[in-house]
């Protein structure tokens, strides 16, 4: 094999054995909280949505869709298969309303991220 190729090589193999390794799995998780859209949970410092509506308006026009847990945690849904795809589908039936939401929860750098296995409206409501 000439240099070059190996060049090429070394990297997609140390890449795939990267990803076979695999990151972290994640740590099972149970969240009650408001879905809200991500611009308004940092810039207005909500501690609920404005409106149902407002979340709904907001999320339809492409804004992520979070969850903005009792405790001030912003959760960001994220998939788990690649290539990812967005959350908002399974979020919109509950823009602006609580939830009870289970899951994997990822970490880093401050933020934290969730596969949600279960979403339901939260019935107990705070």
């Amino acid at each position: 094999m000439n240099l070059r190729k190996a060049l090429v090589l070394i990297p997609i193999l140390a890449w795939t054995a990267v990803i076979a390794v695999g990151g972290d799995a994640g740590k099972p998780v149970s969240v009650k909280g408001y879905v809200v859209d991500s611009a308004c949970a940092f810039t207005k410092g909500l501690k609920k949505p404005l409106s149902a509506e407002c979340a709904r308006a907001c999320g339809r026009a492409g804004s992520p869709l979070v969850i903005l847990a009792d405790n001030g945690t912003i959760y960001w849904p994220i998939a788990d298969a690649t290539p990812a795809s967005g959350q908002n589908e399974k979020l919109m039936p509950f823009a602006g309303q609580r939830v009870a939401a289970s899951g994997k929860v990822y970490e880093r750098g401050g933020s934290a991220a969730i596969v949600i296995e279960n979403i339901a409206a939260d019935t107990a409501q705070k």
